[in-house]
């Protein structure tokens, strides 16, 4: 659990780290945006810092006591800049390197999540477009086909007929470098569930505008819905929550994060993706459920940023 603490002098001088050099970069900078102004608003010392790899390399010489990241995606939300910080002796809200990693990587989160038993669609990597056919005859349609390695749906293929194939293939493969997957398509709602300090908030239903919850119908469009409370059965929301801590514990999470998961038409919940550095933005889904239990969004920021002063070998990140 963390320190609670009253006085924004306790934080020192905190650096927002936001942008980076993802394909979610300027959704990194909507968010850090957010932080800032909600930082500010709080007193406390705040520097936003626009994070190339220079300015992560060079961080020590802004003497600041802790950060607050919110880069998304590769660089950022793979465990890359979370060692940076180790070293410096930084702290930071937010998972560590391995689960950054982990979660980063949804191959290996699924194969984490099959060995716990929490329940995940079935999955196959994809080294070429025949083996993308070969995961329709196995899926049926639709079936997904998305990066393995990759935030905000970037890269993302909801697929509806052998035509689409190649397509959403080539969509998912980028410049070359990625790992592709295929899934098997849960048809049911959409669903997430935030965890802050370990504790998780309500659960939001998502109804996406179009095929599914894509980039655009995340921080684009105005028409897509989001349902929070929801109308579970409280005793069927608590069991959901549980699994989502499970999923965020299985991975090593800690901190703050977010769960992404379908739910079928029996009430069954299917994990998709954990969210380490989940966005911050206007449309983002983290203070939407913090709304929810009555926490604005300045006073989430701050929730956040008290994990940073957890004492204890596994919080000390100095």
């Amino acid at each position: 659990m963390r320190k609670r603490v009253s006085d924004p002098k306790a934080f020192g001088k905190v650096g927002v780290l936001m942008g980076g050099w993802s394909a979610e970069r300027q959704v990194s900078l909507w968010s850090g945006e957010g932080v800032v102004a909600a930082l500010t608003r709080l007193g406390i010392d705040v520097v936003a810092i626009d994070a190339d790899r220079e300015a992560i390399l060079n961080l020590p010489a802004r003497k600041l006591d802790r950060v607050f990241s919110v880069l998304h995606g590769t660089g950022g939300e793979d465990g890359t800049v979370q060692a940076i910080l180790d070293l410096h002796g930084i702290p930071y809200p937010g998972c560590g390197v391995l689960a950054s990693a982990l979660a980063m990587d949804k191959l290996r989160t699924k194969r984490i999540w099959k060995g716990e038993r929490l329940p995940t669609p079935d999955w196959r990597i994809l080294d070429s477009v025949d083996d993308a056919y070969g995961a329709a005859d196995l899926f049926g349609y639709p079936f997904i086909i998305k990066p393995a390695a990759d935030g905000s749906s970037v890269g993302v293929s909801k697929v509806k007929s052998r035509e689409q194939i190649d397509a959403a293939f080539a969509l998912a493969r980028g410049d070359g470098a990625r790992v592709v997957m295929a899934e098997s398509f849960i048809a049911g709602g959409e669903y997430t569930c935030a965890i802050v300090d370990g504790q998780p908030l309500p659960v939001i239903r998502i109804v996406p505008d179009g095929e599914f919850y894509d980039f655009h119908a995340k921080y684009i469009s105005n028409d897509t819905r989001y349902i929070c409370p929801t109308d579970l059965v409280p005793t069927h929301e608590r069991e959901l929550q549980a699994i989502c801590v499970r999923a965020f514990d299985a991975i090593g999470g800690r901190g703050w994060g977010r769960v992404d998961f379908m739910m079928d038409a029996e009430g069954r919940p299917w994990l998709l993706e954990v969210n380490t550095l989940p966005g911050m933005t206007s449309h983002s889904l983290v203070p939407m459920a913090a709304r929810a239990v009555g926490m604005d969004y300045d006073a989430l920021c701050w929730a956040i940023l008290e994990t940073t002063l957890e004492s204890g070998p596994e919080a000390d990140r100095r």
